[in-house]
Parts: C-alpha cells; sequence; structure tokens
C-alpha cells in the first residue's frame, strides 16, 4: 500500500510511535524514527524494522524542542530517502499538577514539545509534498483535544492547539493532494501513561488501583485502554489513497470517552 513512500514518525522509540513506524514499514514505507531512549535500544528497534519488512529506516536524535533541529531532521530525511511523503507529529511529553503549583519550565516544555514541534516540522515538509502533490500529515492529538481533565492545563492546552493546526494545515493545502489529520486516543498503556501513575497519585491522593480504575479508565466507557496496534491501523489507512478525501478532521480513538 505504501511502498516507495518515505514516513518521518516522532516521538518513535517506544509506544505509539513505534507501532505506528511499524506498521507503515509493513506496508512498504521506507522510515525515520525520532525521539529520546538507550542508544542500543533503539538500534535494535531500527535494525529489526529493516530486518522484519525489507526497508530501510534511519534514526534521527532531533530534539523535538528545538525548531532548528527539527528542520534539520525534515531535510536529511528528504536527502537520504527521495523524499517525505508522510509526516506524523507524534513526540509529546505530560506533567501532572495543580495550575498554582505548575512549572512555569515545564508548561514551556510541553507547548514546544507537544504543540510547536509539530508547526516546525509541518513548516519543513509542506514544500515537498507541494511539490509532489501528495502528503499525509499526521498529528498525535488526543481526547484531550476535545475535552479536558485537571491538573494537566499545559497538556490539553498543547492539544486542543494541535486541532487548531491540523484543520489550518488541511485548508491550507486541500488542492495540492495533502490531508491532515489529528488522532486523538483515549487512555492508551504507554510509557507516557505509566510515568504519569505516580504523579496523578500524588496529585489526587490516590493509590495506583484508583488512579487506573477511577482516573484513567473512567473516562472510557469500555473499561479498556486503547492499544497501539489500533492506533497504528488508522494512521495506516489515513496515509492511504483510500483516505484522501478525509481532512481537516479530529479523529478520537477513545472507547466512547467523548461521546458524551
Amino acid at each position: 500500500m505504501l511502498k516507495g513512500k518515505v514516513a518521518l514518525v516522532t516521538g518513535s522509540t517506544s509506544g505509539i510511535g513505534l507501532a505506528i513506524a511499524r506498521a507503515y514499514a509493513k506496508q512498504g514505507a521506507n522510515i525515520v524514527i525520532n525521539g529520546f531512549g538507550d542508544k542500543d535500544a533503539i538500534e535494535k528497534e531500527r535494525s529489526g524494522i529493516e530486518s522484519d519488512f525489507g526497508v530501510k529506516a534511519l534514526y534521527s536524535g532531533a530534539d523535538m524542542s528545538k525548531g532548528d533541529q527539527i528542520a534539520a531532521m525534515v531535510a536529511d530525511a528528504q536527502a537520504k530517502l527521495g523524499s517525505l511523503d508522510i509526516l506524523v507529529n507524534n513526540a509529546g511529553i505530560q506533567f501532572v499538577s495543580p495550575i498554582e503549583d505548575f512549572p512555569p519550565e515545564k508548561w514551556d516544555q510541553i507547548i514546544a514539545i507537544n504543540l510547536s514541534a509539530a508547526f516546525h516540522a509541518i513548516r519543513a515538509a509542506v514544500p515537498g509534498m507541494k511539490a509532489k502533490k501528495w502528503g499525509r500529515i499526521i498529528n498525535t492529538a488526543s481526547a484531550h483535544a476535545l475535552v479536558a481533565s485537571p491538573f494537566k492545563s499545559a497538556y490539553v492546552s498543547a492539544k486542543h492547539g494541535i486541532a487548531g493546526l491540523t484543520k489550518t494545515v488541511a485548508l491550507e493545502t486541500a488542492t495540492f493532494g495533502i490531508t491532515a489529520n489529528a488522532i486523538c486516543p483515549g487512555y492508551v498503556w504507554t510509557p507516557l501513561v505509566e510515568k504519569q501513575i505516580p504523579e496523578t497519585m500524588a496529585a489526587r491522593n490516590m493509590t495506583k488501583e484508583q488512579v487506573i480504575n477511577d482516573v484513567l479508565l473512567h473516562a472510557q466507557p469500555t473499561k479498556q485502554f486503547v492499544t497501539v496496534e489500533e492506533i497504528a491501523n488508522l494512521a495506516v489507512y489515513l496515509a492511504s489513497d483510500s483516505a484522501r478525501s478525509i481532512t481537516g478532521a479530529i479523529l478520537p480513538i477513545d472507547g466512547g470517552w467523548t461521546a458524551a
């Protein structure tokens, strides 16, 4: 389905991003993965993509809080793999705190990585996509792009911003064969979610089990975590030619969380 395409997935050394990168590679796309982590573990994932799917896979350690590094990553992907056809802005971090105690430096960091990084990557990628008259921009937003939760002021603000950015880019690129959409997962069992459990325990004075059942899964009528494979399958569909008329969409995959 995606043979000959080149996909860049930010924040893809684990979790949702890695699942999307592997799903694209399975469909024949060459891949650029990005993110932080153990060097050997990242190389294992990169080489595993190549050996499992017979595609080219590159790794970029670009810091997603630095606009110049993001632009350089896009340029490097285009130079080494010939183009950049699919851009998935997936990198994200979280911090949980009452707003009066929310550290300003954490606000700045979350806005930079969860929102501004997508702007920098899209800005760098769009000219090449316009030249080819084909492109797919997929932003990993969140159910928090549609609704709010307490103690997540920066994250919710960034994800609402991603929704607006997605719609704006969709309108600007609609006549160039480019689509821009946002996937809005509910709670997915990833390192990001696992990491925020102790913070939420402290903020709400709850046990781990209470946080999982009464905070995380409380929001999802299915009472189940969304899987990374479900999100990756949606990302594959949005990158396909079958989805060429879907653009500017903010698509929940949240177990019914935002249905109410």
